[in-house]
Order: structure tokens, then sequence, then C-alpha cells
């Protein structure tokens, strides 16, 4: 006689909810500590990109200086002849001016000699600190 043999089919076994709710209350903890040091990174990069474009301003305020030799009244002045001299050989800027990484546009005065070139930070207001403080050349 033949003796049945009953096959035992593996159980698949699964996440319980409790080793679920482990894990996604690890992953929210990861989160909540790496989240803070992203934001900071942003911030940092686009106080750098603010740095790089007044400095690549002014380079095109100092060559419009040695051709015209004067400052333009304005930033406009380093994309058009507004001083209506032949000297001029701009423009001294690839595309428009641009605005700072915030979305303001850069503050510029000149005195005849000098220029000061600034954006206001994150806030777009004078003074603060931190991501709000102004960065000039």
């Amino acid at each position: 006689m033949k003796t049945m043999q009953r096959s035992v089919a593996p159980q698949a076994r699964g996440f319980t909810i409790i080793e679920l709710l482990i894990v996604m209350a690890i992953l929210g903890m990861l989160a909540v500590m790496v989240a803070p040091n992203l934001f900071n990174q942003a911030d940092g990069a686009r106080r750098d990109a603010a740095m790089s474009q007044i400095s690549s301003i002014g380079s095109a305020l100092d060559t419009h200086r040695l051709d015209v030799g004067e400052y333009p009244d304005d930033l406009q002045g380093l994309m058009e002849n507004t001083t209506g001299r032949s000297s001029w050989n701009g423009p001294y800027l690839n595309n428009d001016v641009p605005r700072d990484p915030w979305g303001f546009e850069f503050q510029y005065s000149v005195d005849g000699t000098s220029y000061t070139l600034m954006s206001y930070g994150a806030d777009g207001r004078e003074g603060g600190e931190d991501n709000d403080a102004d960065i000039s050349r």
C-alpha cells in the first residue's frame, strides 16, 4: 500500500504592522535630522551665487568705466549705451542684468569714482542677519 504524503507549502511570511511602524518611525527620525542640513546647504548656495553675480556685474562695471571713463548711472547702462559716447563697447553682460538668487533687483549706487553693488538677501530689505544679511562688494 502506498501511503499518501501530504505536502505542506511553505507559508509566506510578511511584515507585521509593528515592524512597519518601527521602520516608519526610524525614517521619520532620520528625515528630521537630515532636512535642516539640506535647507542650510541651499541657503549657503544662494549666498554664494549672489556673491558670484555681484563679482560678475562688478567686472562688467569696471570694464564699462575703462571704456567710457565713468560708471553708468544705473545697471541698464551695461546693456545699452545710455551715455551716448562712441567709446561705449557693450553690452557688458551676456544676458540682461540678473536678479539676485531670491528674485530681487541688485542695489546699485554710484558717486562718480566708486560704486556700491549689493543684494539685501532673502528678505529683500536692508540689514538683517544670517540669510537676511546684506551681501555687497
